[in-house]
């Protein structure tokens, strides 16, 4: 016993002279010693912070309106790339790692050093970057309905995130959305909010598992092959009315909860570092202004403790015409509960405004505190403070093979089979890779940029096979059938064309072309031409299976009885390759509709559940073929 209580009394001591020689270290500061609990860091580096430091850190600027001068003499709390915003095309992950260090030196030569955090909309792979690994499109995956899948595409989207410098990711979108007229809804996984939840589990593949003793609502990331995460767009994006982008979401408050809520709650208790605010209003009152939801609810009732960040310029839209009344949009924007704003150029006016507010007691100082404190929090549990500097120990992970062949089964298992034939017998999948000659046509059969669709390299995505690298469907066709099958391809063959041609059989790839956000509403769910007359000269002519490529169901009725096989391919991303290997039997069909296929646009909005469901397929629809071979 002597010496136990001999033990504890030296143990203690040491204790006492190693705090006693920190603080009269004049050099030591609390908040940069890993050793102190977290609550403690966060303290002191607040009672360090002068006002102008705390709202700065309530900043956050594009890359393009941002100078190491201006993170230094602001304490910019973060920056971003915006979609298609890159320090050069075609730059390499060590130029992205060289802009993204040379930013961070800017922080850490402030007077408190505060580290930013750099943020990108990484939402179906690090598709900003080229040659990076494109992911099929969040609708392709909820078709998997594989939430094992999801979870590793999402510890890929990290590394393949660091090996650029990046270390928060805006994703995942977990937006329900309930009517494909939507621009966004290629971004959503389902119309079924259950569908969406079993999706969440992107969130510990981007961040990690968290700790089994961590409380609810902690923001948590492993460790530097991991990254602050982001769960989008808070609440009730995908409900708007019509499908109209950054509408109105006309339900009530059951409604609301029941439909739209569920994958936040689960995304919390997943540790998600951050929640992004939605352009759009509930019942007629914008989210970004809506203190009830964001601060009663998400920060109070689903206790979430990380930090709630705007859309880009989301306060400005509070009004209409937008930026009509900024301080009053800063105002509401700030009191609603929003901590981080994606201003994303002016910082000046901002700060200006804020700190009159304060100054003059409009905004009480509890409120800002709130809001950097939540902020630090991410930022102390990244470990930004101990290596706030990128390195290149990811730099081989961006489109690397493992992570190409991992996408490469997403797109396998996200295809849709919607029509096999007029009944089993004769069924035309598989495909025979045997076949003397076929013709593969359509605008998307090789075309890159087509079938990875919006959010790649640019923000409405690109056309063409120069701007990223990755395998099309025409050519994934070429690796897979015989060495001797010739293979013959025309974007938009004539009828006449076709006849002579003598082929066995016919693959043609059509869909949408690129879009994203409100560039992509649409009244009517067309095929871009020219793919219905493509199908129409195809197969009237020869044994056809079409494959579609876009973010959502199309109209399709009036071409279902000319062709013999029909294929939901979404938005497959890279590799196309994924897409040959169904069609011809290395592997079956397996995917499911994650959401319902309209007859026609008239129906909309349509989901599963409604009194009146009349649907061309349900959701949940897929036929199944097995593997050439496996019996």
């Amino acid at each position: 016993m002597r010496m136990t209580s001999l033990a504890t009394l030296g143990f203690l001591l040491l204790c006492c002279m190693a705090f006693a020689i920190h603080a009269s270290d004049p050099g030591y500061m609390k908040f940069r010693d890993p050793q102190q609990p977290l609550s403690k860091r966060i303290r002191d580096l607040m009672n360090r912070m002068t006002l102008e430091e705390k709202i700065g850190q309530m900043v956050q600027l594009d890359r393009s309106a941002a100078t190491a001068e201006i993170m230094r003499d602001y304490s910019i709390g973060s920056l971003l790339s915006g979609g298609g915003s890159v320090p050069r095309l075609q730059a390499t992950p060590q130029e992205w790692i060289d802009m993204v260090n040379d930013f961070q030196k800017g922080s850490l030569s402030s007077r408190l050093g505060i580290p930013m955090i750099y943020g990108i909309d990484a939402v179906h792979g690090q598709n900003n970057v080229y040659k990076a690994t494109i992911f099929p499109h969040n609708v392709g995956l909820g078709a998997t309905r594989d939430p094992d899948l999801v979870r590793r595409i999402g510890a890929a989207t990290a590394l393949e995130v660091r090996a650029t410098g990046i270390n928060y990711a805006f994703a995942p979108c977990i937006a329900v959305c309930r009517d494909p007229r939507w621009g966004r809804c290629f971004e959503s996984y389902s119309e079924d909010p259950k569908i969406v939840k079993l999706m969440t589990e992107i969130i510990p593949g981007l961040q990690g598992d968290i700790p089994s003793d961590l409380p609810k609502g902690i923001p948590y990331v492993a460790g530097r092959d991991k990254v602050a995460a982001c769960a989008k767009h808070y609440v009730g994006d995908g409900g708007t009315t019509r499908g109209i982008n950054e509408n109105d979401t006309v339900i009530d408050r059951h409604g609301l909860m029941s439909i739209h809520m569920p994958a936040y709650n689960d995304a919390i208790i997943k540790g998600v570092s951050t929640v992004m605010v939605s352009y759009s209003s509930w019942n007629g009152l914008k989210m970004h202004a809506n203190r009830d939801l964001v601060t009663n609810f998400l920060k109070g009732t689903l206790k979430f403790r990380g930090f709630v960040i705007s859309d880009w310029q989301g306060i400005d839209r509070i009004t209409t015409p937008e930026h009509a009344n900024y301080s009053y949009s800063v105002l509401a924007g700030v009191n609603a509960g929003i901590d981080m704003f994606m201003l994303p150029f002016n910082h000046t006016d901002f700060i200006d405004i804020l700190t009159d507010f304060v100054e003059r007691k409009i905004v009480p100082m509890s409120r800002i505190d709130d809001a950097v404190r939540r902020i630090l929090r991410v930022k102390f549990t990244m470990g930004l403070f101990e290596k706030p500097m990128a390195d290149q120990t990811f730099i081989d992970k961006l489109g690397s093979q493992a992570h190409r062949d991992l996408a490469r089964e997403a797109v396998r298992k996200s295809l849709v089979l919607l029509k096999n034939g007029e009944n089993a017998d004769g069924a035309a999948l598989p495909l025979p890779k045997n076949a003397a000659r076929i013709l593969v046509a359509g605008t998307h059969a090789n075309n890159l940029g087509y079938q990875c669709g919006g959010w790649t390299i640019a923000w409405q995505g690109l056309s063409g096979n120069n701007n990223t690298v990755g395998t099309t469907i025409l050519n994934g066709i070429s690796a897979t059938v015989d060495s001797d099958t010739e293979i013959i391809f025309s974007e938009n063959p004539s009828m006449d064309y076709v006849k002579a041609s003598n082929v066995s059989y016919a693959i043609v790839v059509v869909g949408e072309q690129p879009y994203a956000e409100t560039q992509g509403d649409s009244l009517n769910l067309t095929i871009s031409e020219p793919g219905p007359s493509t199908i129409t000269n195809v197969c009237a002519a020869v044994k056809c299976v079409v494959v579609l490529v876009s973010g959502r169901p199309v109209t399709v009725g009036p071409y279902l009885p000319q062709v013999d096989a029909l294929v939901a391919a979404w938005l497959p991303g890279t590799e196309g390759q994924g897409v040959a290997d169904v069609l011809f039997g290395d592997y079956g069909f397996t995917g499911r509709l994650p959401r319902t296929w309209f007859k026609t646009v008239d129906q909309l909005p349509m989901n599963f559940g409604d009194e009146q469901y009349d649907p061309l397929f349900p959701l949940g629809f897929g036929l199944t073929t097995e593997p050439v071979g496996s019996s």
